[in-house]
């Protein structure tokens, strides 16, 4: 329940003021020589001050200093105009006057209430960032993730541009916040682009802005991204696919923090940090002519390559209790590991999706297991596919191809009994696509009487 405290020496005021409050709200009364014992008892939401003098607005200004998280709301009289004026510069959230709107009381109350929730969320998200982004807290057991942090801390305390490349899901627009987060430039916007989500026409304004009228449909003038993130850091996720036209734009700006506008002619300066990422080879974009060879000398300034999953297994025990704590939370779902069985699958599996993959694998799981550990069986990797641990790689023998196949054929039938054989949310919990369903469904045989009944319907 909602703790108001009101602050007044008039009791017949204050029961007038109580009469228009919700039931919800628990009132508390509070005389100025007991204030400071009064705020040591109790956590307050919203607090109501009388100010009529110069001695109310000094203990505005200490309730101010001392409790600047809680809305205060001033009371008055219409008498009182100079004195509120003064009260909402020093602080005050809201004034209310006699004789009281019981209707503008609870809006008045309401809006302080929503302020300091606000208040609170923004600072528990800002908590939560700050242990995010801690570079000592990013899971890092194996030595060449160990590494990579180190050089990553490194690389944070500069502002040269960085290219982050690695297989897809292993982490890198995480990490670019991490390096943000941990860098001078921490208190200014980061902000994250993928040039491969957002089609050719509309890129070159997403990140540059245009004006009004440059285009059909350009209604109004945009900020771009670019500006947007001034003093800040941008993080251009997938820079390989940027078309070549843009390419040169962009390389301007990195070498002279000056760009224009679509259809604009005034030379704009932003001072950004640019961080870029990808998964392709550039080394063979930029031979084949896809990527401008200037350009990639001058974002491989710093250059760090993100290890897939493979490569740091050690590390894969805590990712699957942080991620299954997380998602669980989100879910609102109480499942708090996995079995043993399960967790041995996971160290053997080879994880082509990288984390991305994993994180996926564990939410789904997390929506069917209707215990508090995850069993194997709802477990579906969705590229169906064998891993065997290095010393027992050997050659794929026809009777393994078999086995595999028998695998393959059981993981599919167990995702379509799940889904009542609709084939597309099947293939959604499976993570491919429908055709690619479809086809495996043939060649395996898989059969079922509400498709034939279909098929005869048609």
């Amino acid at each position: 329940m909602p703790k108001v405290l009101i602050i007044h020496d008039d009791r017949r005021y204050v029961s007038d003021l109580e009469e228009a409050f919700p039931d919800d709200h628990e009132i508390h009364r509070c005389h100025d020589t007991d204030l400071e014992s009064c705020f040591q008892r109790e956590e307050y939401d919203t607090v109501l001050l009388q100010v009529r003098s110069e001695k109310d607005l000094a203990r505005l200004k200490r309730i101010r200093q001392n409790y600047a998280h809680i809305p205060v709301i001033v009371l008055g009289t219409a008498d009182d105009t100079g004195l509120i004026v003064r009260s909402v510069k020093e602080g005050a959230f809201d004034y209310l006057t006699q004789p009281f709107n019981p209707a503008e009381v609870q809006i008045s109350i309401s809006r302080a209430m929503e302020s300091r929730h606000l208040r609170d969320e923004i600072d528990y998200l800002r908590r939560e960032q700050d242990i995010i982004y801690d570079f000592n807290r990013i899971i890092a057991n194996s030595p060449v993730m160990k590494q990579t942090i180190s050089t990553l801390k490194k690389f944070s305390r500069t502002d040269s541009t960085i290219l982050m490349t690695g297989e897809t899901g292993t982490g890198k627009s995480f990490l670019a916040g991490a390096i943000h987060f941990n860098s001078p430039r921490n208190r200014h916007p980061f902000i994250k682009i993928n040039c491969t989500n957002i089609p050719e026409n509309l890129l070159e304004s997403e990140l540059f802005g245009h004006e009004k009228g440059s285009f059909t449909g350009a209604n109004k003038t945009r900020i771009g991204r670019l500006e947007q993130g001034k003093n800040g850091t941008v993080f251009l996720d997938e820079i390989g696919e940027m078309p070549l036209p843009l390419q040169s734009k962009l390389l301007r700006f990195l070498e002279e923090k000056a760009f224009e506008r679509v259809g604009g002619n005034k030379t704009i300066h932003s001072d950004v940090r640019v961080i870029a990422a990808t998964n392709r080879i550039l080394e063979d974009q930029v031979h084949e002519g896809k990527f401008r060879e200037d350009l990639y000398y001058r974002i491989n300034v710093l250059r760090i390559n993100l290890p897939p999953i493979r490569e740091r297994k050690e590390c894969i025990e805590d990712l699957t209790d942080y991620l299954i704590n997380r998602i669980s939370r989100n879910l609102k779902k109480r499942v708090k590991g996995f079995s043993g069985e399960v967790l041995s699958l996971f160290q053997n599996y080879s994880w082509p999706g990288n984390i991305r993959q994993m994180a996926n694998v564990i939410e789904r799981a997390i929506i069917l297991e209707e215990e508090d550990v995850i069993q194997k069986e709802n477990i579906i990797l969705p590229e169906l596919l064998l891993v065997y641990p290095p010393e027992e790689k050997q050659p794929i023998t026809e009777a393994a191809s078999t086995s595999i196949a028998d695998n393959e054929k059981d993981l599919i039938l167990k995702a379509l009994e799940k889904s009542l054989w609709i084939q597309k949310d099947a293939a959604k919990l499976l993570g491919i696509s429908p055709r690619s369903l479809n086809y495996r469904i043939k060649v395996l045989g898989i059969t079922h009487p509400r498709w034939r009944k279909h098929k005869s319907a048609d």
